[in-house]
């Protein structure tokens, strides 16, 4: 299937308004003395956007996860961040309009405004970055926290060892003294006489008469007994407390201690390997991750945070700036406002006139007198005639009419 040739018409129409188009914005971007490339301001845009994105989905992730549930903290949290995104939309029109207001005062204005909204979004942007930084310092931090408490418990082992020693001394003597006291009550229970019991005779009240055994007991012996009961309960609740005292003191055992702490560090050199801002720091400075101070880590934190805020707040707003394309004049975009002093014009209409002479003697064919020459072999009173007689042969009609006014001033003259 043969393709239809184009209309040449409809072609020549279209390119026509194409010139027509471009020509009209081109007188008015004459007229307004600037030229933004929308281009420029639509990527500009872009990056605000971005941005302003970015904020509010962060302020919603920090809202959701400190308020603790409420529903009313919550929705608190979010009405400042959207007053901050609304102050960051302003940055680029901010930035077009300090580059065309030609009143300095409005320019100023605009310039104040772009800090104003720049540090609105440094302050949204370095919370971001903080927010990104701080799980793992976070898990540093409770990771560092077990670590000094493992090597606080392997520094006062020896202390609680020593103690419990003691403890478990004391309730074995103490045991021992029980025991040592138990047995002389028991030889002493032992070496007391024995019951002693006869019969008594007599006669009751009726006359009657009876007969009965009487036992006699050693006093001694009630005391000796007491002793011995409580020497047996002294030494069930003293039994007790040691084994007590001896399962503390065997929960206390320095390889372990040592093994708690190789433990802690090495969690704590894991989660600082995973923390790249201690990576980071650890390579500026010049020590081991585990070895650099909170307040190293902290100075490096600010760096990271708020100099790429800093970046973020005026990429945008940069951007903008550059793509307005200011002009010298309001008038033709040739003209820039060069000036020529009237006193030099008769030097370069010279330089022009030499030049076309030049190149009319250059192309003229061999054998024909050049122009300068045959004026110069002719008559003063025919110089006038010259001009005429080379534009009738084709030739350039000199510029410099200086020296044909002055020769025929002179042929006049005489």
């Amino acid at each position: 299937m043969r393709k239809t040739p184009p209309n040449r018409d409809v072609q020549r129409e279209a390119r026509d308004w194409r010139r027509e188009s471009d020509r009209w914005t081109h007188e008015r971007h004459i007229e307004r003395g600037y030229r933004i490339k929308w281009g420029y301001v639509a990527i500009a845009y872009l990056v605000e956007f971005m941005v302003i994105g970015a904020s509010l989905w962060g302020a919603w992730l920090f809202a959701g996860v400190y308020s603790d549930g409420d529903s009313q903290a919550f929705y608190f949290m979010l009405l400042a961040p959207l007053v901050y995104a609304a102050v960051e939309l302003c940055r680029v029109p901010l930035g077009i309009l300090a580059r065309t207001q030609r009143s300095y005062f409005i320019r100023a204005l605009a310039i104040v405004g772009i800090i104003f909204a720049a540090g609105v979004t440094t302050k949204s942007v370095s919370q971001l970055g903080e927010m990104m930084f701080h799980p793992r310092l976070m898990d540093a931090a409770k990771a560092k926290t077990a670590l000094k408490d493992a090597q606080a418990d392997r520094g006062t082992i020896d202390n609680r060892i020593a103690t419990a020693d003691a403890r478990v001394a004391q309730y074995t003597t103490e045991l021992d003294q029980i025991e040592k006291r138990a047995a002389e009550n028991a030889s002493q229970l032992a070496g007391l006489p024995a019951q002693r019991c006869e019969r008594v005779y007599g006669t009751n009240s009726r006359g009657q008469r009876y007969s009965n055994m009487k036992c006699v007991t050693d006093p001694r012996t009630a005391t000796l007994n007491a002793s011995v009961a409580k020497a047996g309960s002294d030494r069930g609740a003293v039994t007790k407390m040691l084994e007590e005292a001896r399962k503390a003191r065997g929960d206390l055992d320095r390889g372990a201690a040592e093994r708690k702490v190789a433990d802690a560090e090495q969690a704590y050199r894991n989660s600082v390997n995973r923390s790249q801002l201690h990576s980071f720091t650890a390579m500026v400075y010049g020590v081991d991750p585990i070895d650099v101070s909170e307040a190293q880590v902290h100075a490096f934190l600010r760096i990271f945070v708020f100099v790429p805020a800093v970046c973020a707040a005026f990429a945008s707003t940069i951007l903008a700036l550059c793509a307005v394309s200011v002009r010298k004049t309001f008038m033709d975009e040739d003209d820039l406002g060069a000036t020529v002093d009237p006193a030099a014009t008769p030097y370069m209409l010279d330089s022009i006139t030499d030049a076309l002479r030049q190149e009319m003697a250059l192309s003229q064919p061999r054998g024909v007198p050049d122009e300068p020459s045959v004026a110069a072999q002719a008559p003063a009173a025919a110089t006038p005639a010259a001009p005429a007689t080379a534009a009738a042969g084709g030739a350039v009609i000199p510029i410099d009419r200086r020296g044909s006014a002055q020769a025929a001033s002179a042929g006049a003259g005489a």
